[in-house]
């Protein structure tokens, strides 16, 4: 019997992947506009600020290397759910931060167990759900994650106009973690019991869990030797996949820096970040149609270029009307290339070993998505958070200008 034909339940797959995905992107999500502003009441100038918020893609970034180790090791369900208890220990020094270096150390560790977490979840798709229902099952993820970070800011929002204070924002996401390792625990393992399945209908006692484990663990072993093996296409295509890391990390970090630098409130910002998720969450599935009949220029270049010029009119923002314009206006340009990572690294993937490759290429993206936030405080600490945002949006489109040149030599369009 074939993996396609093998026994399938969407209903495990919810419990064991869907709902704890969704549970901890809300939890994230409620944080991420946030730490900036924690940070700036902490004392931080704009640029520390900046850094600060920054950290938790540096995390994530980081930990990327370890996590393919992680996941083949204990397997996908115990990653999530140790990433989630790793989460709450950053989430606990957040907390009780009483300086900003504290909380600098919070967010990175949150960041390092997002990317186990990010990972395992990738992991237990590819290893359970059977490849005819791939591609659904993970855009169906993907929404999932953008709709958890489209509901997080309004609980933010809520919580701090509440309570009075930022600092227990953190809370939502320690709940949040909370909650995701107990759906975690008390759900079946799908992939033991799919494997049991699939050893009486088959008489194969293959566990399918092995799949995933180990395209994870292949996805990170020898990282830095994949990456010189295909630097070529690394450094042109990879180059313009860091820059969209970058313009889509850098937009959760200067946000929020410029509702601080405007005067708005810590409650205000969060519902406008809310109101700006809602847009992007919107889009993500007119993003694949257009990629899909149109061909992948059609979304990346377009979101580029608007990710480009709203950063630049940033710059200009001093009204709460025109920080609403100016960030509603990024999430349609980041809604229109949702997935557009995901899917020029699986164009560009070598058929017969995939992994390495997609490990590269992740690592790529989020060096970029790293890299973003830091360059954002380090210009601002220098110039002013207006040469920062200027700074972003000419970056901005000189990766429209790479994608312009290279996407057509290495994805050539097809009908």
């Amino acid at each position: 019997m074939s993996s396609e034909e093998q026994p399938f339940s969407i209903r495990a797959v919810a419990l064991a992947a869907f709902v704890p995905t969704l549970i901890f992107s809300i939890g994230e999500g409620a944080i991420i506009p946030i730490i900036p502003i924690v940070a700036s009441n902490l004392g931080a100038g704009l640029a520390l600020a900046g850094f600060i918020g920054g950290m938790i893609m540096v995390g994530e970034l980081l930990g990327d290397i370890p996590s393919g180790w992680v996941v083949a090791r204990v397997g996908e369900r115990n990653a999530m759910i140790w990433a989630s208890f790793l989460c709450i220990i950053g989430l606990g020094i957040c907390v009780a931060s009483p300086t900003t270096w504290a909380l600098t150390i919070g967010v990175f560790l949150i960041g390092i167990a997002t990317a186990v977490f990010a990972l395992a979840r990738h992991a237990f798709m590819t290893g359970y759900v059977p490849l005819k229902y791939r591609a659904r099952a993970l855009s169906t993820l993907g929404g999932v994650f953008r709709g958890g970070w489209f509901v997080g800011p309004f609980i933010s929002a809520g919580v701090i106009s509440l309570f009075g204070d930022t600092h227990a924002v953190f809370w939502v996401h320690i709940a949040a973690c909370v909650l995701a390792a107990v759906v975690l625990i008390i759900v079946p393992d799908p992939s033991a019991t799919v494997a049991r399945q699939r050893a009486s209908v088959a008489g194969q006692r293959t566990q399918p869990a092995d799949v995933g484990r180990l395209e994870a663990k292949q996805r990170t072993d020898g990282l830095f030797r994949t990456i010189v093996a295909h630097r070529e296409v690394l450094s042109r295509m990879g180059v313009g996949a860091a820059l969209i890391g970058g313009l889509r990390s850098s937009r959760t970090v200067i946000l929020p820096l410029y509702a601080v630098a405007i005067g708005l409130s810590d409650a205000n910002t969060a519902f406008i970040i809310g109101i700006a998720g809602a847009v992007d969450f919107a889009l993500f599935y007119v993003s694949g149609q257009i990629m899909d009949r149109y061909g992948r220029m059609w979304s990346a270049i377009p979101s580029m270029i608007g990710l480009g010029l709203a950063h630049i009119a940033l710059a200009f923002v001093t009204t709460e009307p025109f920080f609403i314009a100016v960030a509603v206006a990024m999430s349609v340009a980041n809604g229109i290339g949702s997935g557009i990572l995901m899917t020029l690294g699986a164009d560009l993937a070598p058929p017969g070993s995939p992994a390495p490759f997609l490990g590269a290429w992740r690592f790529t993206g989020d060096a970029g998505q790293a890299a973003a936030p830091l360059a954002v405080s380090g210009v601002t600490a220098v110039l002013s958070l207006g040469f920062a945002s200027v700074g972003m949006g000419v970056l901005g489109l000189i990766g429209a200008g790479l994608l312009v040149r290279w996407i057509p030599r290495y994805i050539p369009s097809r009908r």
